[in-house]
């Protein structure tokens, strides 16, 4: 339907900007240009604040904390033995963590911001258009998507009947599971048997591939593996899970090698789709279903006039919810000055170009140990074409790691782009590592030359001192 029909309710509908996807993204992108001024709705079917705000970041890093904290404080001699975790107190400070699963506060904040609500499923209707039920928002400026991804399942025979876990599910739980099968190895994988692992469940994961956290530099899925393994989780890989049923309420796996598996609930965490099923794509000349493709200001590629974006993991970009705060950061404010007729910066680093989608997106994978990294791996920015040279570090032989923790283990990693002098890639993987990851960040975003990080003196005795020494090794290797 276009824009134009049914004008009596278009013309009560009008704003200047229309939001789909009341997560992180669309909540940052709709603050941007309410503030500037611009009358925005926000459209949103589920919960406002979105999948991180109940199902994903906040309520898994409250299950990992907990386990986190207990591992540190047996790893420091003189500090008496607190016991096992509290599952039950463990679960009530998750489910206060994710607000019960409601959304009062985050409506608050809406309205204080300026920002209109309508609740339901919102679909494109044609150009600058969207309809809510029997309601049809029209947008002079922009309409902007952003409405994230969930989680895929595969087409495993006797899955869909198994009633199988999926990221939400593992996530607000509400008891602990005697045995717990964690399919994949990926992020969601990973810190899910590591925190249910903590809280006693007993945790199989099995990796189809040869190693954990692929997109990552080769040791930190090895160092997250081995501390998987040291804290009681079986960790398979090279096994792949062929069918799945349900008999006498428990999961029996069956595997390739011919091998079964029986658990209480199982986890599938395998993936990622986009969330534009029935968005009515089709009705602005896109195909359904898909990734939408934008370009670094996040509009929307093949949509002529302009006026569609994507920000967040609908765009497929980088699947962080960071970096889909920093794109609708970027995302609103070209929207905003394309609504005053101001010209937009984009160039590489420009107000409107979210470069640190390709060129610096922080990660943390809350593990025990934990992984971090910024930037390329070597091998990405070998593959980019880049002269790179690498200087890895033990982590557990910097004196602010020893105190840290008796048997401190860890290693860092710094790829250099030679020809420019700068880092490119960082990782650390150890405990506590996350604190380590904005000043990397800083350096990969920065573009600093290593002349100038030899006058970034970290303090001593802290963990940062490894920046010193891997500075030195690069300077050692000539």
């Amino acid at each position: 339907m276009s824009a134009q029909a049914g004008s009596a309710v278009a013309r009560a509908d009008e704003y200047d900007v229309v939001v789909l996807g009341g997560g992180p993204a669309g909540e940052n992108l709709a603050d941007r240009t309410a503030a500037a001024g611009l009358r925005t709705v926000l459209v949103e079917s589920e919960l406002v604040g979105g999948e991180c705000s109940y199902w994903a970041c906040m309520p898994s890093k409250a299950l990992l904390r907990p386990g986190s904290a207990l591992a540190h404080a047996r790893a420091v001699a003189g500090v008496p033995d607190p016991g096992p975790l509290d599952a039950a107190a463990v679960l009530t400070r998750r489910d206060d963590a994710a607000d019960e699963w409601k959304d009062d506060d985050q409506v608050a904040w809406l309205r204080s911001a300026g920002i209109e609500l309508v609740r339901g499923h919102g679909r494109l209707a044609g150009e600058r258009a969207v309809r809510v039920g029997d309601r049809l928002l029209t947008a002079r400026h922009a309409v902007a998507v952003c409405t994230g991804t969930r989680a895929a399942l595969p087409e495993v025979p006797g899955l869909a009947d198994a009633r199988p876990w999926t990221s939400r599910d593992a996530t607000s739980a509400e008891r602990v599971p005697g045995r717990l099968a964690v399919i994949g190895g990926g992020v969601v994988a990973v810190e899910m048997a590591t925190a249910w692992n903590s809280l006693g469940a007993h945790v199989t994961l099995l990796v189809r591939g040869d190693g954990l956290l692929g997109r990552m530099e080769p040791f930190a899925g090895e160092l997250v593996a081995d501390g998987l393994r040291a804290a009681g989780v079986d960790v398979r890989t090279g096994t792949e899970v062929t069918g799945v049923r349900r008999v006498d309420g428990a999961a029996e796996l069956r595997l390739g090698d011919g091998g079964s598996l029986t658990a209480d609930e199982v986890l599938y965490a395998v993936g990622r789709t986009p969330g534009t099923g029935d968005l009515g794509l089709e009705t602005v000349g896109l195909e359904p279903g898909g990734w939408l493709a934008v370009d670094d200001g996040c509009l929307v590629r093949g949509v002529p006039g302009g006026w569609l974006y994507a920000a967040g993991d609908v765009n497929r970009r980088a699947l962080m919810t960071h970096q889909g705060k920093y794109q609708a950061r970027i995302c609103g404010a070209a929207i905003v000055a394309r609504a005053r007729g101001e010209r937009t910066d984009t160039g590489r680093w420009g107000a409107h170009t979210a470069t640190a989608d390709t060129a610096g997106p922080p990660q943390v994978v809350f593990t025990e140990p934990e992984a971090a990294a910024v930037g390329l791996t070597a091998a990405e920015a070998a593959r980019r074409g880049m002269d790179v040279r690498t200087v890895d570090h033990d982590l557990g032989a910097v004196a602010g790691a020893s105190l840290y923790a008796d048997g401190y283990t860890g290693r860092a990693r710094m790829v250099v782009d030679r020809a420019r002098g700068v880092v490119v890639g960082m990782t650390f993987v150890g405990p506590a590592v996350a604190e380590l990851l904005h000043s990397a960040t800083i350096a990969v975003v920065g573009e600093v030359p290593l002349e100038r990080l030899w006058h970034a003196v970290p303090s001593f005795p802290t963990v940062s001192e490894v920046w010193l020494r891997l500075l030195e090794g690069y300077r050692d290797q000539g």
